[in-house]
């Protein structure tokens, strides 16, 4: 079987991790001198740029799955680098059969705190999910036209021992304050590459997942969680008004939008089963390695 991943970033490389031995994978990477990364874990490097169409004709090596990582340019409203990948994949000798895009549950925008199932209608209130709308709304024709079985999972939060909020806690970034707080949702690196896996696998055609952890963690709970296990200070509350003339625009708009995601999708149709169900046990067992790792880079 041959696979390609598209954009090899943190979570494509632990997905591709756990397809080692089970596939022939390829990797497009922007530039060369990342080739040799690519081929320590088992990938096969194809130099090309989503941003460049010209630069895409070896993409059309006939894979049988595609994993889609790459995110939407970081302006706009519409992804031209999903278009001109499915315009790429078009060319090869034979259309892939199946496609996982990973995207993000952004595209709910604000649910005042409900649980969302993958039933409920989208409606993206920044301008990143409203890109996310388009490829996901592009994939679903393309693969429509094409007879491809297409998984979309839908992403919150992504955590890992390497991926953790500390710079903000360090600088004393602010939440608010548990009245105005938001419900967010997170899952961990390692447990959303198994729900791609799963979803190449298992998903069924023309379907959303949100791949979430079974947490209901508001912002600043999930701060004092991460704060605690790395004993640094909790962030400060401050109320709605004054978040606004303290907090950053880009990280106050996540701030608008609340909602508890529903994973039980993902559970009965994936099988998947998480690894980290909560952040706690993840934290606990983190904590300590990334402190003996930052005392010796101190040293």
């Amino acid at each position: 079987m041959r696979i390609l991943l598209i954009g090899c970033g943190d979570v494509a490389l632990r997905t591709a991790n756990l397809l080692r031995g089970r596939a022939r994978l390829y990797g497009l990477v922007r530039r060369a001198d990342d080739a040799p990364r690519l081929r320590e874990r088992g990938i096969v490097p194809m130099v090309g740029d989503l941003d460049a169409p010209r630069t895409l004709a070896r993409i059309a090596v006939s894979p049988d799955a595609v994993l889609h990582f790459a995110p939407p340019p970081s302006d706009g409203r519409d992804d031209p680098r999903t278009m001109h990948l499915c315009a790429a994949l078009a060319k090869a000798r034979r259309i892939p059969r199946r496609f996982v895009y990973v995207s993000t549950s952004g595209v709910y925008g604000d649910c005042a705190g409900a649980r969302v199932a993958e039933t409920r209608a989208r409606r993206p209130q920044s301008p990143r999910a409203v890109r996310r709308v388009a490829a996901e709304d592009r994939l679903r024709a393309w693969a429509a036209a094409q007879r491809v079985s297409l998984a979309i999972v839908r992403a919150p939060g992504i955590y890992a021992d390497t991926r953790l909020p500390l710079d903000r806690l360090r600088h004393e970034t602010p939440v608010l304050q548990d009245a105005d707080d938001v419900y967010t949702n997170h899952i961990h690196a390692d447990d959303l590459a198994r729900a791609c896996v799963a979803a190449l696998f298992h998903g069924r055609p023309n379907r959303a997942y949100n791949a979430s952890d079974d947490a209901e963690l508001k912002m600043g709970a999930w701060l004092d969680l991460v704060a605690a296990a790395h004993h640094l200070p909790r962030p400060p509350r401050v109320s709605w008004e004054e978040a606004e003339s303290r907090i950053a625009p880009l990280l106050l708009s996540f701030m608008h939008e609340s909602r508890r995601l529903s994973n039980a999708r993902m559970k009965r149709e994936l099988r998947v089963r998480l690894r980290f169900p909560t952040p706690q046990a993840m934290l606990a067992d983190a904590a300590p390695r990334v402190a003996a790792t930052q005392m010796k880079l101190a040293l």
